[in-house]
Order: C-alpha cells, then sequence, then structure tokens
C-alpha cells in the first residue's frame, strides 16, 4: 500500500520534531518530500517517476513562509512548466487547476503556511484528515491516521456501511475508525496554522435556471479525447519490470521447467510482466481501453506493430473459470475477447482457474486493507489474473459508473421538462419485464414513480428512508437476486435506499443508521442538487472506494493497476454527456463504439456491448458451495456479532441457503462476510505505522474491547 502523509499545526507547537514542543514522529519507511514545520512524507514503494515535487518561489530568508511548492504523488500527464502554472493559479484560489492535468494522481500545494490536499472527483484517491497534536494531520489512507491517534472502532459507521452503503448521507464524513474523517469527492482540504477546511472545487448548477443542453456529438468527441489522453499518460511513463528478487528465491528466475514456459513460470511464481498491458475480459469497457492502447502512439489508425510501442504487441488477459459455469452468456464473452485478441498488435493470455479461484477462497491470508469492502471476497481470483498481467496494468473499471444512467436521472428529465426523452427507456423496461400481462402497466409505474421523486425534496427522501429502516422486515430493501430490471429500477428511484445487507442487521444496528439519517436531514448541506445527479455521483463514489479496496487486496508487487474511467478528466467527460442520451438503453456500449470509431478502429465482433452479470452469480454461488465449511466456522463466534451488528445464527442460515440456490441478495452476503473478514485481519495486526521517541504506544484499534450495543 502506498499514501503520503503530513501535518500542520500551529507555529508554537508543530512538527516532526525539529520545532518547540514538536512531537517526535515519523512514519516507517518514508520517503521525506519536504521538512518542518510542515512535513510531508511518501510512504510504501512508490516508483521514482511517481512522485514529483516543483517550486514556484521562495522568499529570500528560505522559512515556510515563503514557500510556494506542490507535490504530485501518482501518475500525472502535466510537464514541470504546467505543474507551476497550476501551483500559482492555485495560489489565487483556483483550486480546480490542481485536478485538471490527465493521470491518476494526488496533489499537494504548500502556500506558505496554507497547505491544500486536493482529492479526486470520484474518490479512487481519497483524502483523509484527524485532529492531533493541537493541528490536523493528512493522510491518503486512514489507517495510519488511526494509529497516529490510537483511533478505536466507529461501530456506528460499520453499521451505515453495511446498512446503506450507497448513501452518504448516512456514512457522512466519517471512516471506520473514530476521529478519522473523509474528505468528499470533488473536494480539497485546506489547512493553515493547524486549522482546517473542506471545499469543493467543481462548479455547481443552479437548480432555477435550467443548463442548456450540451451537443451530443461534442460531448462524445470529449469523451474519446479524455480517454486517449489518459491511456496516453499511462504510455508516457517510464516502463517498469517487476523486481525479480520478490518473485524468484535468490533473486533470479531458477530456469527452465517440462511444460512451462518463461511467462507461466513468472506467473505462477505472482511476478507481472515488464511493461504495460491490459484486462480484455470480452466486454466493451476493458475491449476499449486495451484497443486505444494497442494503437498508440500515432491515433487514430496505427499500422499494425507500430502501436504500443514499435514492435511490442500489448499483452492483454482474459480470465477463464472452469468451474462456475455461467452458461452460454459466459461462453459468448469468451469468444468475443477471442475475436478481439485476434489484433495483430496484441498478445492474448488465457488465465484459466478453477476451485482455488473461486470467490470465498483463502479469505484469511490477504492484506489488511484501509478499510472493508466487497472485493475482500473475491481478492484471490483478481491476484490470479492480475499476476498474468503487466507491470502496468490498464482496467475497465467504473465504465458503468460513469457512463451509464442511473434510474434518478429519469426524475432529473422530469424536473428540466423534458418528457419525450422517456420514451425509449420506459419501452425498454416494459420489454425487459417480458410478455406477462403486467409489462402493459410498466411505463405508467416508472413515470410515476420518477414524478414522485422529481417532487421529493432531499429532506423528505431522508427521512422516509429513516422511518423505512425502523419498519418491520425493511421493507423497499434492494434486492438482486429476484428483482428484475423493472423491480431494480423502480428500487433506485428514490433519494435513499437500504443496501442488500441491512435485511440481516440487528434492530439496534439499523436505529442507530436511522438516526443518522435523520440528522443528515436537517443538517445543513451545500448547493443542492437533482437527484439523478446526487445518486449517480454518490454511486460512482461508493464504487470508486471498493475498487481502492480491490487495489489493495489484490495487490501484486511490482505491478500498479490502471483505471483510466476513474481519472478525473475522464469523470468530468463523462459527466458532459446529455442526460437524454446517457438514458437511452445500450448509451455505454453505443458511446463506446463512436470512440473507437472516431480513433480508427471499426472491425468490432457480434455482441459488442452486451452486458450479463449470470456469469458474475453463478462464480458466487459455486464458491458459497466450495467453501461453505470454512464461512460456518468464520461466523461461529464473528466479531460482528460482538459489535451488535448481526446475529452469528441469522447470517449462517443465510449462507447455507445462498449455497443451496435461495434467491438471496449475494451482494448483501459478500458485504458482510468482507467486513468480518477485515475485522478480523485488523485485530490480529502487529505493528503501527509509526516509529520515534514519541510514537504512538499502541496501533489502532489495539486492546480494544467491541461492544454489544451501539
Amino acid at each position: 500500500m502506498r499514501w503520503l502523509v503530513g501535518w500542520s499545526c500551529t507555529a508554537s507547537g508543530a512538527g516532526s520534531g525539529g520545532g518547540s514542543g514538536a512531537p517526535a514522529v515519523h512514519p516507517v519507511g518514508a520517503q521525506l518530500l519536504w521538512e518542518d514545520p510542515d512535513p510531508l512524507w511518501a510512504v510504501g514503494d512508490w516508483r521514482p517517476d511517481e512522485v514529483r515535487v516543483v517550486h514556484a518561489e521562495a522568499g529570500p530568508s528560505g522559512t515556510s513562509a515563503f514557500v510556494t511548492r506542490l507535490a504530485v504523488l501518482g501518475r500525472c500527464g502535466a510537464a514541470d512548466d504546467q505543474l507551476r502554472a497550476g501551483l500559482l493559479a492555485a495560489r489565487g484560489g483556483a483550486l480546480r487547476h490542481l485536478t485538471a492535468w490527465p493521470g491518476s494522481y494526488t496533489a499537494v500545494a504548500q502556500i506558505g503556511r496554507r497547505i491544500t490536499v486536493a482529492g479526486d472527483l470520484a474518490g479512487a484517491r481519497p483524502v483523509f484528515h484527524t485532529a492531533w497534536a493541537g493541528g490536523t494531520a493528512y493522510a491518503t489512507a486512514a489507517l495510519p491516521l488511526a494509529d497516529l491517534i490510537e483511533a478505536q472502532l466507529d461501530v456506528g459507521y460499520l453499521a451505515a456501511l453495511l446498512a446503506c452503503p450507497d448513501s452518504p448521507e448516512a456514512l457522512g464524513d466519517g471512516t471506520p475508525y473514530a476521529g478519522v474523517r473523509r474528505v468528499p469527492p470533488g473536494h480539497a482540504l485546506v489547512v493553515r496554522d493547524g486549522a482546517r477546511d473542506v471545499t469543493g472545487y467543481e462548479p455547481t448548477a443552479s437548480l432555477a435556471v435550467a443548463a442548456p443542453e450540451a451537443d451530443a456529438q461534442q460531448a462524445v468527441e470529449g469523451v474519446r479525447d479524455a480517454l486517449v489522453e489518459a491511456v496516453r499518460t499511462r504510455f508516457a511513463a517510464p516502463r517498469h519490470a517487476p523486481d525479480f528478487a520478490t518473485g524468484f528465491p535468490g533473486g533470479r528466475d531458477p530456469g527452465p521447467v517440462p511444460g512451462m514456459g518463461p511467462a507461466f513460470r513468472r506467473a505462477a511464481r505472482g511476478v507481472p510482466a515488464p511493461g504495460i498491458g491490459a484486462d480484455l475480459s470480452g466486454g466493451s469497457a476493458s475491449a476499449t481501453l486495451a484497443l486505444l492502447a494497442a494503437g498508440l502512439p500515432g491515433l487514430p489508425g496505427t499500422p499494425p506493430g507500430h502501436g504500443a510501442g514499435a514492435g511490442e504487441r500489448l499483452l492483454v488477459v482474459t480470465f477463464n473459470d472452469l468451474v462456475a459455469g455461467g452458461g452460454r452468456a459466459r461462453e459468448t464473452e469468451i469468444e468475443r475477447a477471442r475475436a478481439l485478441a485476434a489484433d495483430p498488435r496484441l498478445r492474448h493470455v488465457v488465465v484459466a482457474a478453477a476451485e482455488e479461484a473461486l470467490p470465498y477462497a483463502d479469505l484469511m491470508s490477504g492484506p489488511l486493507t484501509d478499510e472493508p469492502g466487497p472485493a475482500l471476497v473475491t481478492a484471490e481470483r483478481h491476484r490470479r489474473r492480475l499476476a498474468a498481467g503487466s507491470a502496468d496494468h490498464l482496467t475497465g473499471h467504473g465504465a458503468r459508473q460513469v457512463l451509464d444512467a442511473h434510474p434518478a436521472r429519469l426524475a432529473d428529465l422530469l424536473m428540466g421538462r423534458r418528457r419525450r426523452h422517456l420514451l425509449r427507456p420506459v419501452t425498454a423496461l416494459a420489454r425487459a419485464a417480458g410478455p406477462a400481462a403486467h409489462s402493459a402497466v410498466v411505463p405508467f409505474t416508472v413515470y410515476r414513480a420518477a414524478r414522485r421523486l422529481a417532487r421529493t425534496s432531499c429532506r423528505e427522501g431522508l427521512e422516509e428512508a429513516a422511518a423505512r429502516l425502523l419498519g418491520p422486515g425493511v421493507p423497499g430493501m434492494v434486492d438482486d437476486a429476484p428483482a428484475g430490471a423493472v423491480d431494480a429500477s423502480l428500487a433506485a428511484l428514490t433519494w435513499c435506499r437500504p443496501g442488500p445487507a441491512a435485511r440481516w442487521l440487528t434492530g439496534e444496528a439499523l436505529a442507530e443508521v436511522s438516526v443518522r439519517l435523520q440528522a443528515a436531514a436537517v443538517r445543513p448541506s451545500g448547493p443542492p442538487l437533482r437527484p439523478g445527479e446526487q445518486r449517480a455521483a454518490a454511486a460512482l463514489g461508493r464504487y470508486a472506494a471498493d475498487h481502492r479496496v480491490l487495489e489493495q487486496a489484490a495487490e501484486i508487487r511490482g505491478q500498479r493497476l490502471h483505471a483510466p474511467f476513474l481519472d478525473n478528466q475522464v469523470v468530468r467527460a463523462c459527466r458532459a454527456l446529455p442526460e437524454a442520451l446517457r438514458v437511452q438503453p445500450g448509451a455505454r456500449a453505443a458511446v463506446l463504439r463512436t470512440v473507437l470509431h472516431g480513433s480508427g478502429i471499426h472491425d468490432l465482433p457480434a455482441g459488442w456491448g452486451a452486458t450479463s452479470h449470470a456469469a458474475h452469480a453463478a462464480a458466487v454461488r459455486a464458491g458459497l458451495r466450495a467453501y461453505a465449511a470454512p464461512l460456518a466456522q468464520l461466523f461461529d463466534a464473528p466479531l460482528l456479532a460482538d459489535a451488535g451488528l448481526v446475529e452469528a445464527r441469522v447470517v449462517r442460515g443465510a449462507l447455507h441457503a445462498a449455497a443451496e440456490g435461495a434467491d438471496l441478495p449475494l451482494d448483501g452476503l459478500a458485504e458482510i462476510v468482507s467486513t468480518e473478514v477485515w475485522l478480523r485481519r485488523l485485530l490480529a495486526r502487529r505493528g503501527t505505522c509509526w516509529t520515534g521517541a514519541e510514537a504512538p504506544r499502541q496501533r489502532a484499534v489495539a486492546g480494544g474491547v467491541m461492544r454489544r450495543s451501539l
């Protein structure tokens, strides 16, 4: 795990050991980027080209009161001159300039004693902060700050994360650690002499005046340019080869193995290939990135053999599950991947795995992540796929969240008096309902739900959700297994809804979350947003947080996982797409097809853009059946029950029923299991992130007692 950390305190008592009364504390294994009184460190296995510091000017005395400098950590496509220009703009208050470069990165600007840390729009690169030593400490990971203040668990936050994971109103700015706060996506943390402030840097549209409708063609061209630039930024960086000392005993390849070539030996030992590669799952998002990357440099129409570096073919990886099933839908995805891999610019590797790569495999052997997430139950599955990839690996993660329209956007169309644009999405939902008699009333039902949401304020929606959590059986829950497209859309046409794991929480836990929602309903918030816009941003933020957990849980040493769809510039370009275009059936596939056509790629296989969740559900059920005994043992005496969040027998019964094929929300079970696994890893942890004469005496939650009541 890589992170940065720093702090700013009052002039009389701040620093890492050099100032008057300053605590002598240092992060373990850190690289100091700048010194007291407002120090900043980069911690972890950062590459040299991923850490850049530029200076705009310094006063004649050389003191911090005259320093103007910028640290950028991650993959940023800006040159040093562009970074300096952005720093000078931020000095005047234009913080958005710190987030306007292509790539995925965290920017920290120091202007005198004022420190500005800009988070990203999606939330894949979050910023955390806490009060410490008379000032504020900040970091891009929550666990180091929890260690710093010896924080205990925030059980109420864990309850909200399980009950309403897609509702930032329930989660607030909290984290699993009491006293550690999160900066919302699209905001920056500003610290001066220890005092902190969180401010947004994105302009917000007024609800009083309808914004002019964007031109669809120009918006799609903007998405194409942003994606091409995002991929080009990764290619412009220095190429990296993995450290073979971490993958081979003695530091070198032990030599030939009968029946196993060098690439297979490397993948078996968990060492990525040198250079750049990509996923090729058969879906439209990963295929788009793979084809764009294979054509670089020289878009559009790069001749075969001249993309991805002269004479170099792009390594693309397809995962083929041999035991999970998935039926014809999965076979079709594999066939599409093979058809796309016939491109002479691609080198195709198919990773075949059996029972050892099913979900819920080897739950207790992975690393500790910053926070819990559903990716913990599929980490071993992803790790096997990524081990066959490259040192820099492109994925299509996040495409659905940034391109697809959230169902609540139907209410936005009604608020903008664009009823005619509801015809195609509502007709598609009616067709998805099948030939049953009730499908004739689907258009009216969906229209009525969208109109009700358009006429409901956010406060009323939160109060309604708070009351629903206290009702018997928690009606209105998300049930991903039995519900069809119509039911899922109707459930999403609301300001706030319980998540799939809510049905298994105790009444006390649901009551705590209800109190959180009631407090959020009356708490002043920022500028009001349309319901579709707000719910889509919340869904993107939740996905980005889960993606960050995946990066940490399935991390391969020496490898970087890139998700260009979560880059700031790509998110902005996708948000510029007209709502009328986004709500149309098949909009994501149509946009990505146009992106490829504009880049000179026209030959796409049949079935391009088809979506199917059957393969994933089949793999999850196969994993539940294969690992039923370890899961039952995990919930013999669960920590979640000690915290008062669930009842052990209820969860054990749900796991058994799901393994037998019962129609239960599998995503909700994954959230509960992953939270239990994360708690066990956290409490079994040894050591802290800090060293020094005045380092914390214990790690976060060490010696803490799990409470049975909230």
